[in-house]
């Protein structure tokens, strides 16, 4: 693979591709904290854009070193995915129904392990993505999962807004929705990943 317009454009694509569940993930919390700052918004965003540099360099390394190991590994990414999603978006809707209306803002807040949760579970399936860049030398596979990273920041701060927004409408019953979408993240990782 060389330096190119195609290499870049690629890097792009297959970063909104793997963004998507980080985009979703980042409107449901977007919902369930609608007031949340944008230094938060950046944290959390960045977190998934960090994730999502870290798998597909993973990948990449595994690819390199370990393959066989990576390969036995790969058929249980959907279930860990399937299991972190429904746990979080579980949670969510329980407290969001326990809660009603009343539930506080405080109590919505995203925590840093929940946060680090959605991280891997949003990001698992890029760990893949070292098998499509395995021919790239170690700076464009670098190159590949920064791009991939910022990518994933900004689509995922949109999605925090939206969220917010629609959040802001919603009031309380925004943790049950969030927790659904979740839940439902979870299962299409799943069905993807074992079916297709």
């Amino acid at each position: 693979m060389t330096w190119n317009f195609l290499f870049f454009l690629n890097s792009i694509l297959l970063g909104v591709g793997l963004a998507m569940d980080a985009f979703s993930v980042s409107m449901a919390n977007g919902l369930n904290e609608p007031h949340m700052k944008k230094g938060r918004m950046s944290c959390i965003a960045g977190t998934y854009g960090a994730f999502q540099v870290a798998m597909p360099l993973i990948g990449w390394i595994c690819i390199h070193t370990v393959v066989v190991y990576f390969q036995a590994f790969q058929k249980f990414i959907p279930w860990i995915a399937l299991l972190l999603l429904v746990y979080i978006g579980g949670k969510m809707l329980a407290e969001g129904i326990r809660g009603g209306d009343e539930a506080e803002e405080s109590d919505r807040h995203l925590s840093g392990g929940t946060l680090l949760i959605q991280g891997v579970a949003t990001s698992i399936d890029a760990l893949s993505v070292g098998f499509t860049i395995a021919d790239y030398g170690w700076v464009m596979a670098l190159t590949c999962a920064v791009i991939v990273g910022v990518t994933t920041f900004f689509l995922c701060l949109g999605g925090l807004v939206i969220g917010k927004h629609a959040g802001t409408r919603l009031s309380g019953k925004a943790s049950v929705l969030g927790g659904v979408i979740l839940i439902a993240i979870g299962v299409e990782i799943f069905v993807k990943g074992v079916f297709f």
